[in-house]
């Protein structure tokens, strides 16, 4: 079988059996596993900037919340449907990223994390600044009535879960395409070694503003769909909190590998979830299990099975 073939049927047997694992799981395993696949799609996004390009930025938060804020405000204050607000989103998530990849990628390694990172609290601050609209802090809930797309209720368990599902199957799909498509190379060897590159005659800042915009979208397309599933848009989604959260997802599964996203979502969610009903400390739990892990396999749970088992693994 050639290493063609086993990609696909790896990658293509996963979404089989989390779009069949909805019609087993109990109630609160479904809903769990819904909002890891939107979790996860907010990696994927996160892993095209990090784990391909070599990028660490510590500003994804201001992608997810321009995403959900961009969907929730249009609800909130136009009056347009959910269509619409979630083109609003994906839109503001591009203009964003664009933005930000424009006046970041001036800078490299800690001043490009401290540019992002500002950037991003920058985003934080404006959504409690301007909490006439935004109900700061507080954050306002998106009703079901507002959370009907084309006709289905998606407020409804069933219709979530393949909304969900949905999203992230494009997302594992499009990472997928990207890695093995000459732009996705490129953007591998500018992780490497960017001055050969750039010697090699390539415009390395333009495929390094294609990632990132690319990376910001996936982000925000996250963030909407995470508000308009889950009916809740807050102040909390843009802090810093939430940059480190893809961070650890990805460095958890393997940056830099198509499944690494969501098996390190998965992992910490449950490692979260099992803990807390054993003890209260549970974050003392998940914090040596993350030594362990990182000590033990450095280079991710999917990083590591590559590197030993399945070298053919994207």
């Amino acid at each position: 079988m050639t290493d063609t073939r086993r990609i696909l049927g790896l990658h293509l047997g996963l979404l089989v059996l989390l779009f069949a694992l909805q019609f087993v799981l109990p109630a609160y395993h479904h809903g769990n596993l819904a909002r890891i696949m939107v979790l996860a799609s907010y990696a994927i996004g996160y892993n095209v900037l990090f784990g391909y390009t070599g990028l660490l930025s510590l500003g994804h938060a201001l992608f997810f919340a321009a995403g959900m804020y961009g969907l929730s405000l249009t609800l909130q204050h136009t009056g347009f449907t959910a269509a619409p607000a979630l083109m609003a989103g994906l839109i503001a998530g591009i203009a964003v990223s664009a933005g930000l990849a424009v006046l970041a990628l001036r800078t490299t390694g800690v001043a490009f994390m401290i540019v992002t990172l500002m950037f991003a609290q920058a985003g934080y601050l404006t959504i409690l600044y301007f909490a006439d609209y935004t109900r700061g802090d507080e954050g306002f809930v998106i009703q079901a009535a507002q959370r009907m797309l084309w006709g289905i209720d998606l407020s409804d368990p069933t219709n979530r879960y393949f909304a969900a599902f949905v999203l992230f199957a494009i997302c594992l799909l499009t990472s997928l395409a990207l890695v093995r498509a000459p732009f996705g190379r490129t953007l591998v060897a500018i992780r490497e070694n960017e001055d050969r590159v750039t010697m090699l005659g390539y415009n390395t800042f333009a495929h390094k503003l294609g990632a990132m915009v690319i990376s910001g979208t996936i982000s925000a397309a996250a963030g909407a769909t995470y508000g308009l599933l889950f009916g809740y848009a807050g102040a909390s989604f843009a802090s810093v909190q939430y940059s480190i959260f893809p961070l650890l997802w990805v460095l958890l599964g393997g940056a830099g590998t198509v499944l690494g996203p969501f098996i390190g979502t998965l992992f910490m969610f449950y490692l979260i979830d099992l803990s807390s009903g054993i003890t209260t400390a549970y974050m003392l739990i998940a914090g040596v299990t993350l030594v362990l892990l990182t000590v033990f396999a450095p280079q991710g749970l999917i990083g590591e099975l590559r590197h030993r088992v399945w070298r053919w693994l994207p």
